[in-house]
């Protein structure tokens, strides 16, 4: 019985992590998109993007409770018994990888904007707001070793 349970939990939270990797997946495409459309010459569309992140974050919250839910139940099932379940592991470390990769990649399209001077006024402080480029000459400041 304990064994079935386990099974029980163990597909449930499978099914959800292919959710939450097709998600990842998601951020990681529109990430690299970002970043080409910045490397290229091309007009970069902020609101564009914007829009993508808000829907690919409302995705996310919709996982949470999810996820909640699955480490109580993950909890009640012996460590024996987790262990015999690789293939979570495995799709663990594939988010955490694909996670990491989109981070990287979104530092990167932002320090990208910041030498730009692509940032929105409002993501600056009030006192920078008087010079439109205060941030990027302050990263270029910053960055040249």
């Amino acid at each position: 019985m304990k064994d079935s349970h386990s099974h029980q939990v163990a597909d449930a939270l499978t099914f959800d992590l292919q959710e939450f990797a097709s998600i990842c997946e998601n951020a990681l495409s529109l990430a690299k998109n970002e970043h080409q459309i910045l490397a290229g010459q091309s007009n970069y569309q902020h609101l564009e993007f914007y829009e993508k992140r808000k829907t690919l974050l409302a995705d996310i919250e919709e996982m949470l409770p999810k996820f909640r839910r699955h480490r109580t139940a993950w909890e009640q099932v012996s460590q024996s018994q987790r262990d015999h379940f690789t293939d979570l592991k495995r799709q663990f470390h594939n988010i955490q990888g694909l996670l990491t990769r989109v981070m990287l990649l979104d530092r990167e399209n932002q320090q990208t904007m910041l030498k730009r001077g692509l940032v929105p006024a409002k993501h600056l402080p009030a006192a920078a707001t008087q010079r439109p480029h205060y941030v990027a000459d302050l990263y270029k400041r910053n960055s040249q070793g």
